[in-house]
Formats: C-alpha cells, sequence, structure tokens
C-alpha cells in the first residue's frame, strides 16, 4: 500500500444496515455478560482467579465437580478452568460428563494443575476434552490472555448467532407481510367474486327513476331480466312502460307511493307485475328521493325484491294453521258431541225395552236414532278432514275396489253419468283402511257427478309412482295412486286451493256441507299420501289419492270365537261386576243401565279419582274395568295403569268420544277401545271379549 493513501471501511450495505437496525432495536437494554466457570477446591485459587479475570467476564466459582455439573444444567459458559486434582471427581471425571452433555460438550476445558507436566498426564487432559493447561503459580496475564481468546471467540459466535436469528426473523415476518397482503388480496377478491354471484343470484335489482310520472326507469340493473323477462332497455327506453304491466288493482296505490316520495323522502310499495310469461309476479318496491347539493330533488334511487314465493309460504302457512285450529276445535267438539249423541242413543235403547210401544211411538224412536246416527256422520267427517280419526289400515289391493263401488254408486249416479273403473292388476296394492278409502272414493265420485248435471263419464284410473326425494306434500316412496276423472265445469284456479277448506262448497245452500273434500284430504294425509287436484274450466277435474304402496300381503280374517268360548269366566258370583268409570253422569247412569239390563252388576265412579280409591280399597271385587278416556285430573289410562300394577291381566275397556289416535296410543295391547256414540250391542261384544281373554289364557298355559 503506498505511502499516504487511506484505506476507508465499505459502507454497510441496505440490508446489513436494516438487520443492524433491527439488531439494535432488539437487543436488551442491558447485555448479559459472558459467563466462565471456574472449578478448584481450593477458595485461595478461586478468588485468585476471579481478580484476573474480573474485567474479562462473569466469573462462577464452583469447589467441586458436582457443583460445576449443576451450574452446567442452568447456564451457558464461554470456557471452563478446571482443576485436575479435587477431592470427590477430579478434574478428568468431570470433564467427561461435562462431555457427554449436549449442552456443555462443545465449551471449551482448560485444565488447571500444579503437578503432572509429564507428558502422559497431559495426553490424558486432551483425551478427557481439554484444549490447554495453566500451570500453577499461574501467570495472570497469560491466563488472561488465554481466556480472553475464548470469551471473545463466544461473544463473537453469539453475536453472529444472534445476527442470523434477527435476519431469519425479519425473512420470515417480511414472508408473512407478503403471505398476509396476498391471503388479503384473495380474500378481497373472493368476496368481491361473492358479493357478485350474491346480487346475481337474490331476487332483487337496483333502479332509478324520474321523480315525476310516469316515473321512468333511468337505470335498471342486468338482475330486472332475470325477475321479469325484459332486458333493461326496454325498460329504460319506454318510460310508461314499468307503471303499464302493473296489475290494476294495485297500480293507484304505486302511484300513490311514489308520489309520496316526494313529501317523505322514501317510499315502500308491494304489488304485482306481470312478466314476460303473462304470469304476474310479487314485488317490493323500496326507495329513497336522491336530492341534488342544494337540496333539490333529483331522481328515485331504489331496489326491487320478488316475494312471490315468500307470499306463497305465507299463505300456505296461514291455510296450514288454519286447517290445524278447525281440526283442533274439532277434536274437543266431537269429545262433547259424541258423549251427547251416545247418551242419546243409550236412552233410545232403554226407552223402546221398557216402555210399551206403538206405533207412533216406535216412529218417533227411529226419527230420533237416524238424527242421531246423522250426527255421528258428522262428527266422523268432521274428525277426517282434522286427522284424528281412527283408522285401521290393510293392504289392500286397489283393483278389486271396482266392483263394490260399481255396486255402490251405481244406484245414484243416473242414467246420464256412467262410471268407467280402470284400476288393473298392475297397480301396487295400498297400505290403507278399506272402508275410509270407499267413503272417501264416493266423495270424489259423487262431487264428479254434481260437476257433470248434463251428464257424461266418471272415469277411475290407478298409477304407479315414485317420490325419489322428500316433498313439501310426501315423503319419499312408493305410492299407489288412484284418479278420479270427470268432463266437468271444472273449478276455476282462485278456488282451486280453497276446495280442501272445511265448510267450504260452491253448491247452493243445503246441497253441500263443504266436508266432502276436506275429509278427502284429511284421509289420504292421516294414511300417510295427499290429495292434489289438476282442473281446467270447462274441461273437468282430476283427483288424484296419493296413498303409500304396502308390501305386504293382506291380513287374515280374525278367527271367530268358539261359542264356548264367549262365555265370562264364572268367579263364584252370579254375573260379573264391572267398575263403571265416567264423569258425565248423564252417560254413565244410562250406560249402568244398558249393562244391568244385560245380567252385569254395576259399581260406578265419577272420575278417575274416585275409581282409583274403589280399586284400592276392593282390588277382588271388580271382574272388569269399563272407563271413559278423557277425565279431569286422571284419566282412563290412568285407573288401567293403577289396577295393572294390583293385577296385570286385569280385564280393561277404554271408552273414547275423542277418537285421537295418538292419545290413546300409549295404552297396553290388550286394552280395547270403544268409539262414542256405541250401540248396546257393540258394548256387550265388548265386555264379552274382554272377559273372554284371561280365561282363554288360561286354558292355553293349562
Amino acid at each position: 500500500m503506498s505511502q499516504g493513501r487511506q484505506v476507508r471501511k465499505p459502507k454497510m450495505s441496505d440490508a446489513k444496515a436494516a438487520v443492524s437496525a433491527a439488531a439494535a432495536a432488539s437487543e436488551p437494554a442491558t447485555m448479559e455478560r459472558t459467563k466462565v466457570l471456574v472449578v478448584d477446591d481450593d477458595e485461595r485459587n478461586l478468588q485468585a482467579i476471579s481478580v484476573v479475570l474480573e474485567e474479562i467476564a462473569e466469573i462462577v466459582c464452583a469447589r467441586s465437580g458436582e457443583e460445576a455439573l449443576r451450574f452446567l444444567l442452568k447456564d451457558e459458559f464461554a470456557v471452563i478452568l478446571l482443576d485436575v486434582f479435587m477431592p470427590g471427581l477430579d478434574g478428568y471425571e468431570t470433564a467427561g460428563f461435562i462431555r457427554q452433555r449436549e449442552q456443555s460438550k462443545r465449551t471449551p476445558i482448560i485444565f488447571l494443575t500444579a503437578i503432572n507436566k509429564e507428558d502422559a498426564h497431559m495426553l490424558r487432559g486432551y483425551d478427557a476434552g481439554a484444549v490447554d493447561y495453566v500451570f500453577k503459580p499461574f501467570d495472570p496475564v497469560m491466563l488472561q490472555s488465554k481466556v480472553a481468546v475464548f470469551v471473545d471467540l463466544f461473544e463473537k459466535t453469539r453475536e453472529i448467532k444472534h445476527q442470523a436469528e434477527i435476519e431469519q426473523r425479519l425473512m420470515e415476518e417480511n414472508l408473512r407481510a407478503k403471505s398476509e397482503r396476498l391471503l388479503a388480496e384473495q380474500a378481497l377478491r373472493r368476496s368481491e367474486e361473492r358479493q357478485e354471484a350474491i346480487l346475481r343470484s337474490v331476487p332483487i335489482c337496483f333502479h332509478s327513476r324520474d321523480i315525476d310520472p310516469p316515473f321512468g326507469a333511468r337505470f335498471v340493473s342486468e338482475a330486472v331480466e332475470r325477475l321479469t323477462g325484459f332486458p333493461p332497455e326496454r325498460l329504460t327506453e319506454e318510460p310508461e312502460f314499468g307503471l303499464s304491466r302493473v296489475h290494476p288493482d294495485d297500480l293507484p296505490r304505486l302511484t300513490r307511493a311514489l308520489n309520496g316520495a316526494r313529501e317523505t323522502g322514501s317510499y315502500t310499495c308491494e304489488f304485482r307485475w306481470r312478466c314476460a310469461d303473462g304470469s304476474y309476479r310479487n314485488f317490493l318496491d323500496q326507495g329513497v328521493l336522491s336530492t341534488d347539493e342544494d337540496g333539490k330533488p333529483t331522481e328515485i334511487l331504489g331496489t326491487l325484491l320478488d316475494i312471490t314465493e315468500r307470499r306463497q309460504l305465507e299463505d300456505q302457512l296461514m291455510h296450514s294453521q288454519r286447517l290445524d285450529a278447525i281440526g283442533k276445535l274439532t277434536g274437543g267438539v266431537a269429545h262433547d258431541f259424541n258423549n251427547l249423541l251416545a247418551a242419546i242413543l243409550s236412552g233410545l235403547g232403554l226407552l223402546e225395552r221398557r216402555v210399551p210401544a206403538t206405533e207412533e211411538t216406535t216412529q218417533i224412536v227411529q226419527m230420533i236414532r237416524h238424527a242421531a246416527k246423522q250426527g255421528t256422520e258428522l262428527i266422523n267427517r268432521m274428525l277426517a278432514f282434522s286427522r284424528r280419526q281412527r283408522l285401521k289400515p290393510d293392504t289392500v289391493h286397489l283393483t278389486h275396489l271396482g266392483e263394490t263401488m260399481n255396486g255402490l254408486v251405481a244406484p245414484v249416479l243416473g242414467g246420464l253419468v256412467r262410471l268407467d273403473w280402470q284400476v288393473d292388476e298392475s297397480v301396487w296394492p295400498a297400505y290403507v283402511d278399506t272402508g275410509q278409502l270407499e267413503l272417501a272414493l264416493l266423495n270424489l265420485i259423487f262431487n264428479a257427478r254434481d260437476a257433470m248435471p248434463s251428464g257424461g263419464t266418471i272415469t277411475v284410473r290407478g298409477s304407479n309412482r315414485t317420490v325419489e326425494y322428500d316433498l313439501e306434500d310426501l315423503p319419499a316412496g312408493d305410492y299407489a295412486v288412484l284418479t278420479v276423472e270427470d268432463t266437468g265445469m271444472g273449478i276455476s284456479p282462485d278456488l282451486l286451493a280453497k276446495v280442501i277448506e272445511p265448510f267450504f262448497t260452491t253448491k247452493d245452500v243445503g246441497k253441500g256441507t263443504g266436508l266432502g273434500l276436506s275429509t278427502v284430504y284429511g284421509f289420504a294425509k292421516q294414511s300417510g299420501g295427499t290429495l292434489r287436484i289438476e282442473s281446467v274450466v270447462d274441461s273437468g277435474t282430476a283427483m288424484h289419492i296419493w296413498l303409500p304402496r304396502s308390501l305386504q300381503e293382506p291380513a287374515s280374517p280374525p278367527i271367530t270365537p268358539k261359542a264356548e268360548d264367549k262365555q265370562w269366566p264364572r268367579t263364584g258370583k252370579e254375573s260379573p261386576v264391572i267398575l263403571l268409570v265416567d264423569d258425565s253422569i248423564n252417560l254413565r247412569e244410562l250406560t249402568a243401565h244398558v249393562l244391568r239390563d244385560n245380567g252385569f252388576s254395576v259399581v260406578s265412579a265419577g272420575g278417575g279419582a274416585e275409581a282409583l280409591s274403589l280399586l284400592e280399597r276392593e282390588p277382588q271385587k271388580f271382574d272388569l274395568i269399563l272407563t271413559d278416556f278423557a277425565m279431569p285430573l286422571v284419566s282412563g289410562l290412568d285407573v288401567i295403569r293403577f289396577a295393572r300394577s294390583l293385577r296385570a291381566d286385569w280385564p280393561a275397556i277404554i271408552i273414547s268420544g275423542y277418537a285421537d289416535a295418538h292419545a290413546v296410543a300409549d295404552r297396553p295391547g290388550d286394552v280395547m277401545l270403544l268409539s262414542k256414540p256405541f250401540t248396546d250391542a257393540a258394548l256387550i261384544e265388548s265386555i264379552q271379549t274382554a272377559l273372554m281373554k284371561p280365561a282363554a289364557a288360561a286354558r292355553a298355559s293349562s
């Protein structure tokens, strides 16, 4: 290098400057001093070495090899000064343990010794892991120089490691920042795409229009074509086009709402709008008045939302709630009416047996009985549309109903109407109550007849249908469908949804109850199917009854008991004793008279609580429990359960004036159910059957 030439240090790069700045920022306020471990059993040596080295590093003193190993578990040292000869673990053994530990196996070891300068001992020290020897008495300058080298090396290594950690952390932070920015950009892009997809998918469009009639559209979003079938240009280029397709009944309301926006600053209006396919759809139009800097109105900004499906769902919900309310009312009324009708029929039976009959009185009794039975039929119809009648479903081959239906309807169809039964063996059997299905078909056939006053043909067809997925009115599965078609006057679209409502009828006053189609619908739904109606005005109507398919064979007819089995078991009494439980005084007394007239002994209870008291007091007295189901506080089912806790096979019959199958579904399987109103014969036969079962079981086990 020539004389006078200056050698300048190269400038630190920006990256290194950033690293140094980060390192400076990350350095703690007080750096931890480098530590040196001195191990010697002589306190004087430890003190002398500490004085010599205290300016270079922090000196940690250990008085034995064991103590040194404990220090090594807690701290990291730049160099270890280790006395060779010590009691307990000597220097060589301590060095061996130090080298076995992963954390300290690379820590430099300088042996301190006052003797054994022979090569053999020095080689043993180097083998044990020593990097140097210092002989006592030591030269302070030489000791300080040797230790300073290792301390400086340790600090440089630590600084390099620290710098590397900082660079790694900066790199990771940089990568994380880039990754977060990339993720944020991706999230923003996805959000924008999602927002665009949502705006495309929802039944809504954005628009702006004039503030003056005819409120012509200035801007309409592309979604309007999906909602109405018309492109945006059709509305923006023809100012009167929008209002011209509003339903005439809704146009005044919409015009008032738009005019009112000037005063209120906003508007909301629902109206029907005729789309490109000719159908009307319901729209909710909402908007606000836009003004300029001076507050002067400039345009109306708004949104158009298609709420057709929402209105349809609300109508369906209201219809369902109305039917459910009527059904609940019907159930309650049926209970009370059946109690009254049962009392009337039982009273008529007693009058016939106890009062001398004349031709006139017999005729009057028959008229009253006929009226009571008509009331019973009316209650049954009400229970049918409310889906609370008791069904006895079985496998029914629909093709076999043809002969029965022809025989039932032929006398009342007249000469102008013909029934054409087209249900063959290919139609699946249905799982349904046969009697109720016949009544449902009669209702549909008579409705079809009334729709063809000039005559025609009523066709009954059968088909097989499979529903792959659960629908609103049908669960997935196989169905046998019976279709009753006529060629009559048809039903207008505005009445089509109302014809299955109870008490709705299009017939003249006195010619229809309005329960026909509602009972058919209720029966079909309770059976697990539905009723669907298709009709075209002046062309005819098709009623489709969907019935669940049966995969079983028809049940075998019940075996008629032998004559001797119909006798009730003898219990040492002249006649069986019946516990009669009913909270209706009149019906309870009339039923008791009927039972006594047929040879039974009767003990009456005015309610469930009284019956429990009688059963607990005299459990052996009663041969059979005859109880009403619906009673306050303690039901008939509670009475039977208490009795069965005393005697497991206690014969029992439940009488119900409310034919809700779910309410009595928990009764024991051998407890018969007798519906009100019942005939005297049905009552006596039920009692005989119930009394017969324990005797038959006893004979079978003997």
